[in-house]
């Protein structure tokens, strides 16, 4: 696990120039009991910002200076019935740069904090099926990790990444947190919301802002969601920021001037092709696992477990299993959803409520054409002319479900 006291100096390092993170890199020293370090961060800020209370507060902390009752507070020209409270000793500090808010308080658990990492309870076993992925998984990732004097002996590394591709709405998410729960890890979820910005360079800098809070409360499954629109072919973007927010995360991954250890990154795509060839280089994403559509044990139970808290009778939860070959997860909430309206609607023209049955469900499903054969549709080409044999398994699930 890094060592969270180089982690803020090595943020420090490359942003020099926020006050917000030398403030909180000098509490850390103090809390640590180096205040001659504590004190030069602080100084360093009084003499950018001499007006500065807390970093005053933190540099008389570190002297050793008795806190006055009569410098608590600013000087102002408000009258003095009209005044504020004066603050404590060392007032709270808003550690994040501006746009930035409460960010490094999650590894306190800040409810308010943009970058929420949670405590998985989800395990493998939790995922219906796919037993095919759970086992790839298992050898290329969880194995090694489980058993360090092994990986030692064999010189296997956890360096890099895993990356998650196939169709959408097939599990991937809940497949990197099944990994975080294996672990007894954190889990740290960044869409592309989380990144993109309007002005130049502030994507960059919420990147850089992400993997010093994964650093901070490793061990973390960092999990990106389309990897693919954050790490675009450099060579193919008209817009000169995707490039260097791809430079940024592949900044980022190699941990240059920083330890990503504890930090195990799972990135997630629909389109895996389209992703910069450099995120691919060993110590990235040099781990790639196909997650394929649920097979008919795994429908089952997401149909099981979408029907569970709704009011049901007579529902042959195998043979909608079998029934909806090519339906991803997403598809099968869906039809449960749509199956719930059928029965609310009835029960709303009729004025007697009933329960959802067998009649309502495969309606649903017949209205519901299965989302992943258009991806695979989409797939074909790639999959045909690919010379390199990078998407060997793609190919092999295709041939297996006769679509090539």
């Amino acid at each position: 696990m890094s060592d969270p006291l180089e982690t803020l100096r090595q943020a420090v390092a490359q942003t020099p120039g926020s006050e917000n993170l030398r403030l909180l890199l000098a509490l850390r020293l103090l809390e640590a009991g180096r205040a001659a370090e504590a004190a030069e961060h602080a100084a360093a800020v009084l003499v950018a910002s001499p007006d500065n209370i807390r970093a005053q507060h933190l540099l008389d902390r570190a002297l050793g200076i008795p806190p006055d009752p009569s410098d608590a507070a600013p000087r102002s020209s408000t009258p003095p019935a009209q005044a504020a409270a004066p603050p404590p000793n060392v007032p709270p500090i808003d550690f994040a740069p501006p746009g930035l808010p409460s960010m490094f308080a999650n590894a306190a658990g800040d409810p308010e904090a943009r970058y929420q990492p949670v405590r998985s309870t989800v395990t493998l076993a939790d995922v219906a099926g796919l037993a095919d992925v759970k086992a790839r998984l298992e050898a290329s990732f969880l194995a090694p990790l489980r058993n360090p004097e092994l990986r030692a002996m064999y010189g296997k590394s956890l360096r890099g990444g895993m990356l998650l591709y196939g169709p959408p709405g097939c599990g991937k998410t809940f497949l990197a947190r099944a990994v975080a729960g294996e672990m007894g890890a954190r889990f740290l979820a960044v869409t592309i919301a989380d990144v993109l910005e309007r002005w130049f360079g502030q994507s960059e800098q919420n990147i850089h802002e992400i993997f010093v809070q994964a650093r901070l409360v490793a061990p973390v499954v960092l999990f990106v969601d389309e990897i693919d629109a954050l790490g675009g072919r450099r060579n193919r973007s008209s817009d000169p920021q995707m490039a260097t927010i791809t430079n940024q995360l592949l900044h980022e991954l190699d941990g240059l001037g920083t330890d990503n250890e504890g930090v195990y990154v799972i990135g997630a795509t629909n389109r895996p092709w389209d992703m910069d060839p450099a995120l691919r280089r060993p110590g990235r994403f040099d781990r790639t696992l196909l997650v394929t559509p649920p097979d008919a044990p795994a429908r089952e139970a997401i149909f099981r477990n979408n029907l569970r808290s709704r009011p049901i009778q007579g529902i042959d939860l195998a043979t909608l299993g079998r029934q909806t070959e090519g339906f991803s997860g997403a598809d099968i909430a869906a039809a449960c959803e749509t199956a719930s309206e059928f029965a609310l609607l009835d029960a709303a023209r009729t004025g007697h409520a009933r329960l959802i049955d067998m009649t309502d469900v495969r309606r649903a499903v017949s209205e519901i054409r299965p989302s992943t054969r258009s991806w695979f549709d989409s797939v074909r080409p790639v999959v045909q002319y690919d010379s390199t044999g990078e998407f060997a398994p793609l190919k092999d699930y295709m041939k297996q479900q006769r679509m090539l």
